[in-house]
């Protein structure tokens, strides 16, 4: 049986190294990854409990290793603490059936396992909820809710201390001489920043795009598609553009020296409590109080924030926010707020809409039936897109006639229905 299965592995093995992608089609390649994908995941699952097994008759040490991880991360070519790490989780699984089953047959990804196990330790019952998430959603969605589960777990005076002692800064000087920096706040100091330094990135890009824009309109006279602007503006190709992380680093100086503009002049920080729970002082069970992407927070230190901030109140009943609708494409205060919360009852703040994309910078207000085509500007009306998803939207619409047309360059609505 050994033998055949390893006859099966190295003949899977030989016909890989000869794949030659260029003779087959764009859908067969498509098709292709996603199993390679799954078989990759199972292999790592099949390796790690055969490592786990030759562990545990020595096998390491006929071959030169005094642990099973040191000779797992020789063969696999990773570092210690992956190997151990991959073997702890292995072990793990054990007490966790349904999870164990699915990374065997490549559902789930060593990464995924990881965080399921890790979440299932501090807060017991949360594999099934989250085992749903990691079939569905992406690794960055997985670990959100993973983390925010965690948090949930922990009092919230307790985590509020445990923040208070974590925060730190420090710098250093890099091999190009270039001054680095790192440093950890607790979410009601840290999210304003953050807040500002994306706004006026996002600012900064928006004003380097319409630039560019100009620019290749009066070259091209506007032929230039979606696809092709979203590669030349952010992926580089256009000398005016730089990529995210360098214009948030202009950014971060701006804010530093100026105060930045626009937007980034106000240190939003927007914090979701229920209203018993605010009057009372503290929460009960199903009572949230977080700051929207920062995490839970206790009441006391909602009130304590409150005494100096502008109160909003958004009406739901759990389900969904209260009708805010109008006609127009300005969005309203009143709807401005409710759509930076993200969907009820979690409220967790904004990610882009599209299916499968976990992006939550450089998002854009995106009417789901435009403006032009009659929509209104309402909470179910309206959605955030990141940059290429917005694009990719805009041409759709505009290919199937929802736009409007254009007469003498002006662009002529259609009638609300």
């Amino acid at each position: 049986m050994a033998e055949e299965l390893l006859e099966l592995v190295r003949a899977f093995r030989a016909a890989v190294v000869a794949f030659e992608p260029e003779r087959f089609s764009g859908e067969d390649c498509a098709v292709l990854v996603e199993e390679l994908a799954t078989a990759e995941k199972a292999c790592v699952a099949a390796r790690i409990r055969a490592a786990a097994r030759a562990g545990e008759c020595g096998a390491h040490r006929d071959r030169g290793f005094a642990a099973p991880a040191d000779w797992l991360a020789r063969v696999s070519g990773s570092s210690m603490a992956a190997a151990k790490s991959a073997l702890e989780t292995a072990a793990a699984l054990e007490d966790l059936p349904e999870a164990k089953a699915a990374l065997e047959t490549g559902e789930l990804s060593m990464a995924q396992a990881r965080e399921l196990v890790r979440t299932e330790a501090e807060r017991p019952g949360s594999v099934e909820d989250l085992l749903d998430v990691a079939r569905g959603q992406s690794l960055k969605t997985l670990k959100e809710q993973a983390r925010d589960r965690r948090l949930r777990a922990i009092d919230p005076e307790e985590l509020h201390a445990l923040q208070q002692r974590a925060r730190r800064f420090r710098h250093w000087r890099t091999a190009l001489g270039m001054v680095a920096f790192a440093g950890e706040l607790p979410p009601e100091v840290g999210v304003p920043v953050m807040t500002r330094v994306d706004a006026e990135a996002d600012r900064i890009w928006l004003c380097g795009r319409k630039d560019a824009n100009r620019r290749r309109r009066a070259e091209s006279e506007g032929s230039v598609g979606p696809d092709q602007l979203w590669e030349a503006t952010v992926n580089g190709s256009s000398s005016t553009q730089e990529r995210r992380a360098t214009i948030a680093a202009d950014a971060f100086v701006r804010l530093v020296e100026t105060g930045g503009k626009g937007k980034a002049h106000t240190a939003d920080l927007v914090i979701v409590c229920d209203l018993q729970a605010y009057r009372r002082g503290h929460a009960h069970e199903g009572e949230p109080c977080h700051i929207v992407g920062g995490g839970p927070i206790p009441v006391s230190l909602a009130r304590e924030l409150g005494q100096d901030a502008f109160l909003k109140a958004v009406l739901h009943d759990g389900v969904k926010i209260d009708t805010i609708a109008h006609f127009g494409r300005k969005t309203s205060a009143a709807l401005r707020t409710a759509l930076s919360l993200g969907a009820p009852p979690l409220f967790d703040g904004v990610k882009c809409s599209a299916p499968g994309c976990d992006r939550r910078l450089g998002l854009q207000k995106d009417h789901i039936d435009p403006v032009a085509n009659g929509g209104l500007t309402s909470f179910e009306n309206m959605g955030d897109l990141c940059i290429p998803h917005h694009l990719i939207k805009t041409e759709q619409d505009r290919k199937a006639g929802r736009l409007g047309r254009r007469r003498r360059g002006k662009r002529i609505a259609k009638a609300p229905p």
